[in-house]
C-alpha cells in the first residue's frame, strides 16, 4: 500500500482518546448525548451482559461497522456524536478509541472496562 506505515503508531502525531470519567459517561449515554460502544468479543458479552444502551462491536469489525466511508457503518453512528468505548479493561477500548478518532469521529473518549460502567452506576443487561 502506497503511503502505509507499519509503525503509525509510534508518532506522537497519532490520534489519541481521553479517558473520561465513568459517571460523566452514564451521565452522557443516558441523556441521548453520547454513543457508547462495547468493543468486546461475542463470548465476553455472553457472560457477562454489555451496558445498556451500548452498541456491540466487536474490535475486528470495528473499521469496517463504525468508518463513516464503509457501506456498512452502522446507521445512527455520526462523526459529530461524542462517543465512548469499552472492553474489558480498557485495552482494546483504547486502541479503538483511536481507530475512531482517526476516521474523524470529533470527540472520542475512553471509559475504560465494563466494571467502571457498572461502578458508576450503569446498568447492565443481558
Amino acid at each position: 500500500m502506497k503511503g502505509f506505515d507499519m509503525l503509525n503508531f509510534l508518532r506522537p502525531s497519532f490520534a489519541r482518546a481521553d479517558r473520561i470519567a465513568p459517571q460523566e459517561a452514564v451521565r452522557q449515554v443516558a441523556a441521548g448525548e453520547m454513543t457508547l460502544i462495547d468493543v468486546r468479543e461475542v463470548a465476553e458479552l455472553r457472560a457477562s451482559g454489555k451496558a445498556a444502551g451500548a452498541l456491540h462491536v466487536p474490535l475486528m469489525v470495528l473499521r469496517m461497522k463504525c468508518d463513516p466511508a464503509s457501506p456498512e457503518c452502522l446507521p445512527g453512528l455520526s462523526v459529530d456524536k461524542p462517543v465512548a468505548l469499552y472492553c474489558a479493561s480498557g485495552g482494546r477500548s483504547a486502541g479503538a478509541a483511536q481507530m475512531l478518532a482517526q476516521m474523524g469521529y470529533k470527540t472520542v473518549y475512553n471509559l475504560g472496562g465494563l466494571h467502571d460502567w457498572h461502578a458508576a452506576g450503569g446498568a447492565i443487561e443481558r
